[in-house]
């Protein structure tokens, strides 16, 4: 950059280098304080469920649903499962690296850090943190007149609507437009309060999008998982025209504040913006994936928890129908409804002997 610019007085961190990643450190306090809360009320809460199991109880039955949809995994005297609780912490470690490492040195300096920090906090950490069920958890971990009332505000009308697909959806969308073409920006890195509610309000927007979409939690109302996929599709699409916009556009975002800085070291302004452009759109694709991945998992097992439901409503219903042909002296098989029915298709009966 000129003397023109250097001569405003530079006063940020050195010129930045990839190994600022793990040795360069601050301290953001709401990030460090909520994430050492929500890990220890966690490991709690998971302490207090293995207990209960080991003891034959204290989980919620059958799928816990809430109006049939979502669910509180886990029968009676199952215990919670190790790779939840290993997410869940992942999701708040990713938190505290993203926003207290040189990421969070150099996000006030860079657009493309405040870019990549941009896709962390409101794309990955949220679907760490929703993959480790923390609903289902409080619900399971609450006594049990705590938890009715836990449910019955899932089963509010301010809960169906927050989580309605549209909603959750603009809630994930909306936020990276707002944030780049609204004086949000400008005020988060001029800002260092508005920098930490930039670093809480992401996480929080993430979550409002990824709980309704998983559906690993309790929810107000399920919708199809195909929605999430659809859903997850139009996501990438929106990511890569806000790349483009960034790259093409020929606006600088914040333009004022970055000169003002006087950064004498590194990209132009332009140059800067063109990377944290190409930075937002491939990593916004990229950590869909496992999103993708999540969600065809939780397809795959609930389908088969609907294939063993049903399985065994027809096994109850046959015994109990083979019990009533017994009782009367009929044959079993002449129970109706039990008939085999390939022993009255037209094409098939000759070759059973029907």
């Amino acid at each position: 950059m000129d003397g023109s610019v250097q001569a405003l007085g530079y006063s940020g961190p050195p010129p930045w280098q990839w190994s600022d990643l793990a040795t360069s450190w601050t301290a953001e306090p709401l990030v460090l304080t909520l994430s050492v809360l929500l890990a220890g009320w966690y490991l709690l809460a998971v302490r207090t469920v293995n207990r209960a199991g080991a003891d034959g109880g204290g989980s919620v039955d059958g799928d816990g649903s809430v109006d049939g949809g979502g669910s509180v995994d886990g029968g009676e005297g199952e215990r919670w499962q190790p790779s939840r609780t290993a997410a869940f912490l992942g999701g708040l470690l990713l938190w505290i690296w993203a926003t207290c490492s040189g990421l969070g040195v150099y996000d006030r300096i860079l657009f493309t850090d405040r870019a990549v920090q941009v896709v962390l906090l409101l794309m990955v950490v949220p679907l760490l943190l929703a993959l480790g069920a923390p609903v289902s958890l409080l619900v399971e971990s609450a006594p049990e007149r705590r938890r009715e009332r836990i449910l019955r505000a899932l089963r509010s009308r301010p809960s169906k609507v927050l989580m309605f697909p549209a909603v959750s959806t603009a809630l994930l969308m909306a936020p990276p437009w707002l944030l780049y073409f609204t004086p949000w920006y400008e005020e988060s890195v001029s800002s260092a309060s508005g920098n930490v509610l930039l670093h809480l309000a992401l996480v929080l927007l993430g979550l409002a999008y990824f709980w309704p979409r998983l559906q690993i939690d309790p929810v107000g109302h399920e919708y199809p998982h195909l929605i999430g996929l659809f859903i997850t599709f139009a996501e990438v699409i929106f990511d890569a025209g806000l790349g483009l916009v960034l790259i093409y556009g020929g606006h600088l975002v914040a333009e004022h504040y970055y000169v003002a800085l006087g950064r004498p070291w590194g990209p132009s302004l332009a140059q800067d913006q063109t990377w944290g452009g190409n930075a937002f759109w491939v990593l916004g694709d990229l950590v869909g994936l496992p999103f993708l991945a999540a969600l065809v998992r939780r397809m795959v097992v609930q389908g088969r928890e609907e294939i063993k439901a049903v399985d065994a409503e027809l096994d109850a219903r046959f015994e109990e129908a083979a019990a009533e042909a017994r009782a009367e002296g009929r044959p079993e098989e002449e129970e109706t409804g039990m008939r085999p029915w390939w022993l009255d298709d037209p094409n098939l009966k000759h070759r059973y002997g029907g």
